[in-house]
C-alpha cells in the first residue's frame, strides 16, 4: 500500500478483515465538534481519533504536544489498530489533520498507512456510501517500535537551523509566517532562517483537495531548497499541519525530513528564542 490511497481503491478494500480506516475530522477552537461530524455520516467501517484528545499529551512542549510511543500505542489498540493492519486516514480538510497520524504511524514503525486523497469531500462528491452508526471496534495490540531520527525538538532546531545545509520549512499560512497575524500564538513571526512552504499549496487547488501530481510536488520543494539540503525540518503552529509537508515531501521523493513537534507555539513561548518577521530572502 502506498503512502497515498484513492477513493476508489478504498471502495474496493472496504471490508476487508485487514483495513482499518480512521475518520480525523476536527475543527479549531470547537472541542468535539469532529466528533459529531463523524456521527452524522463517516465511511463506513471508520473510527474517529480526536487530535486535541487522543493524538496530542495533555502536556509538553507546544499546543498539541506528542505523546509517549506508549501512548500512542494505547489509543491505537483500543481504536482496533494493531500490528497487522493497513490503516487509512482521512479527514474533510485536504489531509490536513490526517497527515499527523499518518506521520504518528510511521514514527511508530507503522509503516502500512496512507491518506485518502481527496478525504470525505472526494468520497461524496462520487457519490460513495456514508454510514451513520458508530463502529465499536474490537481491541487489537499494537507494539510501538519508535524511530526517534524523525523528530527534532526546540534545542536541536537551535543548532540546525544555522547550518547551510539543513532546510527548516514552516508549513503556516503565509501571513502567519510573516507575523502579519497571530491569533493562537505567543507572539508573531517565524524561526529565523525557516524558508514558508504553506501546505495548502500540496494541493491541486481550493476546489479540489486532492494532492499535486508528485513531480509538481518536486519541482515545489526543489525550488524551496529541498534538492540541495542534506536534512529538512518541518514546523508549523502545534506540529499537525507540518505534517502535510512532510507527507508531501514523501510523495516528492525527498525522504527522512524531520518534525519539530512542539514548532512555532513551543519556540514562541521561549523569549529566549529569536524569532523573525517579513519574508525571507
Amino acid at each position: 500500500m502506498g503512502a497515498l490511497i484513492s477513493t476508489a481503491e478504498l471502495a474496493r478494500r472496504l471490508g476487508e478483515p485487514s483495513l482499518r480506516i480512521a475518520d480525523l475530522r476536527w475543527r479549531l477552537g470547537q472541542p468535539g465538534k469532529g466528533r459529531e461530524l463523524y456521527r452524522a455520516g463517516h465511511i463506513p467501517g471508520a473510527v474517529h481519533l480526536d487530535i486535541d484528545t487522543e493524538l496530542a499529551a495533555v502536556s509538553g512542549p507546544g499546543r498539541h504536544p506528542l505523546p509517549s510511543p506508549e501512548q500512542c500505542a494505547a489509543v491505537l489498540g483500543r481504536a482496533g489498530i494493531g500490528d497487522s493492519h493497513d490503516v487509512v486516514v482521512y479527514d474533510d480538510l485536504g489531509g490536513a489533520i490526517a497527515a499527523r497520524l499518518w506521520w504518528m504511524l510511521r514514527w511508530l514503525g507503522h509503516d502500512q498507512v496512507a491518506l485518502l486523497d481527496g478525504g470525505l469531500p472526494q468520497w461524496q462528491g462520487e457519490g460513495r456510501p456514508l454510514e451513520r452508526q458508530p463502529r465499536e471496534p474490537t481491541p487489537a495490540r499494537f507494539t510501538p517500535r519508535p524511530r526517534a531520527e524523525m523528530t527534532v525538538e526546540r534545542a536541536q532546531v537551535e543548532r540546525l537551523r544555522a547550518r547551510p545545509q539543513v532546510l527548516v520549512l514552516d508549513a503556516r499560512a503565509a501571513e502567519r509566517y510573516r507575523g502579519d497575524s497571530e491569533p493562537i500564538d505567543a507572539r508573531a513571526g517565524h524561526i529565523p532562517g525557516a524558508v514558508n512552504a504553506p501546505y495548502q499549496e500540496n494541493l491541486i487547488d481550493s476546489s479540489d483537495p486532492r494532492f499535486r501530481h508528485p513531480n509538481a510536488l518536486r519541482e515545489r520543494y526543489a525550488a524551496l531548497g529541498a534538492d540541495r539540503a542534506q536534512s529538512v525540518v518541518c514546523y508549523c503552529g502545534s506540529g499537525v499541519t507540518a505534517c502535510h509537508d512532510l507527507f508531501a515531501l514523501e510523495l516528492a521523493g525527498f525522504s527522512g525530513a524531520k518534525l519539530y513537534p512542539g514548532s512555532w507555539s513551543d519556540w514562541s513561548a521561549d523569549p529566549g528564542r529569536a524569532g523573525a518577521t517579513g519574508a525571507e530572502p
